[in-house]
């Protein structure tokens, strides 16, 4: 599956802002956000929707490097979310299907260990309370990140 495949969602006014290895970022102007994505290089299992991880900027809210996780699978809603990159564990806040970092300071944090690490991971247990992870390739993340935050400036 190609990062292009994951985004080929009707967005008319989506903009590309480059593909580096397995990531991309883009610019949608309502609301106006730009944003790094990615699919797991290897997915927890099947679900009815495609998995991702993204960090977004949103300009008019004053939000910069926010992380969201879309897993691949619904999760437990009595199971912990936890993001692995490199040696750094960050607990999440979740929903059914999505997580994020509790706070701004956790959102740098996980930013700054995108930019020096390899590969990340987010694992939890499945609503049948099996235990899965979707794991991501990092190559290209920082330069997609910086890309996606250059393209909300002065837009």
């Amino acid at each position: 599956m190609s990062l292009l495949a994951l985004l080929a969602t009707p967005a008319l006014a989506r903009e590309s802002l480059g593909v580096f290895d397995s990531w991309g970022a883009f610019t949608d102007p309502s609301p106006r956000h730009c944003y790094a994505i990615a699919q797991p290089a290897q997915s927890g299992g099947a679900s009815r929707w495609r998995p991702f991880a993204s960090v977004a900027s949103w300009p008019g809210q004053g939000v910069r490097g926010q992380l969201h996780i879309r897993l691949s699978r619904e999760r437990n809603p009595q199971s912990r979310v936890t993001l692995s990159v490199g040696e750094r564990r960050f607990e999440l806040v979740a929903g059914n299907a999505d997580a994020w970092a509790p706070d701004t300071r956790t959102d740098s944090a996980i930013v700054a260990a995108i930019r020096s690490s390899r590969s990340m991971s987010v694992e939890t247990l499945a609503k049948t309370g099996a235990p899965f992870a979707d794991v991501y390739a990092l190559r290209g993340a920082a330069t997609a990140i910086d890309a996606a935050a250059l393209g909300c400036v002065g837009r």
